[in-house]
């Protein structure tokens, strides 16, 4: 029986380890964590509690779910509808909103804007900053026009002390600028760390569920991208948003990557400037360089950012090279990407002409492709480049190439040509049976890259179900004119 009782105290007595990024804990040290797959983050913190929780009395009772009341969680509009559709109509009462993005990239200058234009007589908003005083807030302020009565600025890194603003505020919003530079005071730790966050943001929570306040987070993001902290902080929350863009480019977009209200393809876009930032409800315009003339090496695709769809262009250059290995460089498309985009022109498109030259391809205004969907366009622009040879006035690329040549079917490609019918586009290249066509436009169907490269020479091609004999009469001319004479010919 004592044996029992000893062997019982020292498993009690035995110390617990935990996993410092993910939370999971173990009873033995293990140099890699099993859930979260880091190295070196698990670490000893004490004896773990044996405790049993008795039944307690109910905050209230449990009901139908029909019985219950749904017009408690309607949500209301920020005033800036960019960030609206990606939160599924605005902020429900009692929400909690993460939004992580890179230094630099505006995440205060937006958050400041919708705590302004939120606030009203009736809502009011708190603004708590831990990362600047509040006189830098107030220059941020002036400078884009987010000046309100109803806007409450308060600088604070004690997580009582904010809580003590929203006892004395009530606030219908609150704005927390950023979650891991405010620390509790009954948790060890530095701020920003796995059990500060975690305390920090789940009083928050707390506090937002109680009161039916709508809260903004700010969240740092790692050198990899990922938010910092805990990953548990990403299930606790309500929504997550990502904040993207290059910070050379006015272009920035806010993507929904969780939302519990509401759909997570959408995608908010929006331009920085000096006087702040702004929604833009057609943001084509930024992809596009208008010419009078066509240039070789550019070649117009429709992307879907979310649901929403963007026109993008293009480019790419080849020069003879100076040095043995010759250059590869992209800036806005994947490299993977282009480099199979000269594999298939090379073996299918019979172009040999790419192997032996420097070869650069970007896109215009910033915009990332890295849907399959510009496949084609990138191969029509690197095909165009090397022959020099510019595309036809008014025509966009939509496919996926596969490594045989073949031009695969997307999704949204009605949604796609109606974008670029609506910005005067007349021509398209798609794969087969792209669905209705809108009015105005001329639809060619190609089936491999061997067809696609066919408008080159600007020759007509055959139009949507017809002429099909007559565009294969055409190929071997065409694909002369783009690769040059066979090996067997010259």
């Amino acid at each position: 029986m004592a044996a029992a009782r000893t062997s019982r105290s020292s498993a009690k007595d035995r110390p617990s380890y935990r996993c410092t990024e993910c939370g999971w804990t173990t009873a033995k040290w293990l140099g890699r964590c099993p859930e979260c797959q880091a190295w070196g983050t698990v670490e000893e913190f004490g004896t773990p509690a044996v405790r049993t929780t008795a039944p307690g009395r109910v905050t209230s009772a449990a009901l139908p779910i029909a019985q219950v009341d749904g017009r408690q969680a309607t949500a209301r509009g920020t005033g800036v509808p960019e960030l609206d559709r990606v939160l599924g109509g605005g902020l429900v009462p009692g929400a909690v909103v993460l939004l992580a993005g890179e230094p630099g990239v505006g995440k205060s200058t937006l958050l400041l804007d919708v705590a302004a234009r939120a606030a009203s007589e009736e809502h009011r908003t708190l603004y708590v900053t831990g990362e600047e005083s509040a006189s830098q807030v107030r220059l941020r302020a002036d400078r884009i026009g987010a000046l309100s009565e109803h806007l409450y600025l308060a600088a604070e890194t004690d997580l009582s002390a904010v809580l003590g603003h929203l006892d004395t505020v009530k606030p219908s919003l609150l704005v927390m600028d950023s979650v891991q530079t405010v620390a509790s005071p009954e948790i060890d730790g530095a701020p920003g760390g796995m059990a500060q966050v975690r305390e920090v943001a789940g009083a928050l929570i707390r506090a937002s569920k109680e009161r039916g306040m709508s809260t903004l987070l700010v969240g740092h993001v790692t050198k990899d991208g990922a938010i910092a902290g805990p990953r548990l902080l990403e299930h606790l929350v309500d929504v997550v948003l990502h904040f993207e863009g290059d910070r050379h480019a006015r272009l920035r977009l806010v993507r929904g990557v969780k939302n519990r209200y509401g759909a997570t393809d959408e995608v908010g876009c929006f331009e920085l400037h000096d006087e702040g930032i702004t929604g833009l409800t057609d943001p084509s315009g930024l992809f596009l360089t208008r010419r009078a003339e066509p240039v070789p090496g550019t070649c117009l695709t429709v992307t879907l950012e979310g649901r929403r769809p963007l026109v993008a262009e293009v480019q790419a250059l080849t020069v003879d090279s100076q040095i043995p290995s010759p250059r590869r460089t992209t800036s806005g498309l994947e490299t993977s990407r282009v480099s199979m985009m000269l594999a298939v022109l090379e073996q299918r498109g019979r172009i040999s002409a790419l192997g032996k030259r420097d070869i650069y391809s970007a896109t215009v205004g910033g915009v990332k492709l890295s849907e399959p969907a510009a496949d084609l366009a990138i191969a029509l622009a690197l095909a165009s480049a090397a022959s020099d040879t510019p595309l036809p006035k008014n025509l966009v690329a939509i496919g996926e190439v596969g490594l045989a040549g073949e031009v695969r079917r997307v999704t949204g490609v009605q949604r796609r040509l109606a974008e670029a019918a609506r910005l005067g586009f007349t021509h398209a290249l798609v794969p087969a049976d792209p669905g209705k066509i809108p009015s105005g436009m001329r639809v060619l169907e190609v089936a491999d890259i061997g067809e696609a490269l066919r408008v080159l020479p600007g020759r007509p091609q055959r139009e949507k179900r017809g002429n099909r004999e007559k565009g294969e009469k055409r190929a071997e001319s065409g694909r002369e004119a783009v690769a040059g004479p066979r090996p067997e010919e010259s």
